[in-house]
């Protein structure tokens, strides 16, 4: 009986089509597909295994792979009510093995038989190892929605990856939001997983595909991420799918040749996605509905949405698109620095509250308390989180993104969005160049502009006269550098620490 939220807006009917899906797709991986036959079978053996372990360890390492029983065991340890911190393969091995420290745990699944781990002081189960057992996939450790789902280490600014809590009450009111959206998703669709599982859209992309008895279609690390994606929406008939728009960008010039009549919806997330490359892409993706979705890991990987009009003017600041309006369970403010609720059209940083919500950052209290706090509103008191975000209200009741409030620089006394710069240096490149604007302290200890562009070396002189015409003397670039293709991190996100490097 399904008693909690997440087990009536998961696990129950996850079980449902494990048990009654029989032999049709649950994954396509790597060219082999798997039916939810194996995909039941891969679960309860996996479980079988974490119950005789004899261990209550509440979190659970998984050594997250491109197969089968790496997402069998995301699903198993939820159905024994634990929870999981996934560790890349290509991450550093003294990076993973910090993050087993910090969470504490003892026990890791890994699929692997050659496991890196093996040296360490975790209890290791190889899961591809494991002999099939019979559990009733419709009974589960009932615990409260207060315990964890997963915990998500991202980069730390004191070199220490820190935990972002997800709890279960998190991931299904970020489930109850997302259906909400107007997204439909049937047994059947076929759906991209295009993020590495240590970033939390791959949660949305394999969890929302499951929960409807829909097939998964996964890109193989270490594969081209924008070729192996278009390859699955010409050849698998992919229906719907969550992109990065570097990935877009990079499909860019083959737009004219990609035939995508199957695919019904597409989510543009992780990075700011901007408006020309959209327009291209509708040229394209000619039968799909098109969505822009924000949010932090902090919010549940979604916080807010904008549905794309192709009939009408879209939404945007600096050639950005809207970021749109607060998801069900999402309340949003944008405030100033003192703290005051901003109106229409002023900018300050938008505040997030609601179920979607983490509980916390893994034994961090420092990071808490800047991060977190309170506030009454309409009569009741919130728990928001700062999204670092610049943003303000347009008068739809839409969110307008501007970029990080950290984006922004202070230069001789104004303070300057770096977002503009970036803008006019697309506009002079007819938006065919990517371009990153990075603020940087010169030798005199003052502030100036760096302006990345993703090139070959050129003469900047008539982009220089051109940037002049569009902005004040104090926003010009004073650096000029080029990149042959830009860095991304594992969000497949521009890497701009990486960028940054270069100006030290």
């Amino acid at each position: 009986m399904c008693v909690s939220n997440f087990e009536q807006q998961i696990l129950c009917p996850l079980s449902d089509h494990l048990i009654n899906g029989g032999a049709r797709e649950a994954f396509l991986i790597a060219g082999t597909t798997y039916s939810y036959a194996q995909l039941k079978d891969c679960v309860m053996k996996i479980r079988g295994a974490v119950s005789q372990s004899g261990s209550d360890e509440k979190v659970w390492a998984l050594a997250v792979h491109d197969d089968l029983e790496t997402y069998a065991s995301i699903i198993a340890l939820w159905m024994e009510g634990r929870a999981y911190v996934p560790l890349h393969p290509n991450q550093p091995l003294e990076r993973n093995l910090n993050i087993i420290e910090q969470v504490g745990t003892r026990h890791l699944l890994d699929s692997a038989t050659d496991s890196v781990y093996i040296n360490s002081a975790t209890e290791i189960i190889t899961t591809s190892a494991l002999q099939g057992t019979e559990c009733d996939l419709r009974e589960w450790q009932s615990v409260s929605d207060n315990e964890l789902g997963y915990i998500l280490f991202t980069s730390g600014s004191t070199g220490v990856p820190k935990g972002v809590c997800i709890s279960r009450r998190n991931i299904s009111a970020f489930i109850d939001s997302f259906w909400q959206t107007g997204i439909e998703l049937g047994s059947t669709d076929r759906c991209l997983q295009a993020f590495d599982l240590t970033f939390d859209v791959s949660v949305q992309s394999f969890l929302v595909a499951l929960i409807k008895g829909a097939c998964v279609c996964t890109i193989p690390y270490g594969q081209v991420k924008y070729l192996y994606a278009a390859s699955l929406m010409i050849d698998e008939g992919i229906t719907f799918g969550a992109m990065a728009p570097s990935m877009l960008t990079y499909l860019r010039p083959y737009f004219d040749e990609l035939e995508i009549p199957a695919l019904k919806a597409c989510i543009l997330t992780a990075e700011a996605c901007p408006v020309d490359l959209m327009e291209d892409w509708y040229k394209c993706a000619v039968n799909t509905e098109i969505y822009d979705f924000y949010g932090p890991t902090e919010a549940t990987i979604y916080c807010t949405y904008y549905k794309l009009n192709r009939a009408e003017e879209n939404l945007s600041a600096n050639g950005i698109i809207s970021i749109g309006k607060p998801l069900a369970n999402v309340t949003a403010v944008i405030l100033d620095e003192k703290g005051k609720e901003l109106g229409v059209g002023d900018k300050g940083e938008l505040c997030v509250a609601g179920d979607q919500i983490t509980p916390g950052y893994w034994k961090n209290d420092e990071k808490n308390t800047t991060s977190f706090f309170e506030m009454e509103l309409n009569g009741e008191k919130k728990r928001f989180y700062r999204t670092g975000d610049l943003c303000y209200w347009d008068g739809s009741g839409n969110i307008i993104y501007l970029g990080r409030i950290d984006q922004q620089a202070k230069i001789q006394g104004y303070r300057v969005e770096l977002g503009e710069i970036e803008y006019h240096a697309r506009r002079y490149y007819n938006n065919e160049k990517r371009v990153v604007a990075l603020a940087f302290q010169n030798e005199k200890n003052l502030t100036e502009v760096a302006l990345f562009i993703e090139s070959e070396e050129q003469n900047t002189q008539e982009l220089v006269e051109y940037l002049k015409d569009k902005m004040p003397h104090y926003m010009i670039p004073s650096q000029y550098l080029f990149e042959p293709s830009f860095p991304l991190n594992n969000s497949d996100k521009i890497d701009r620490t990486a960028l940054k490097q270069r100006l030290l």
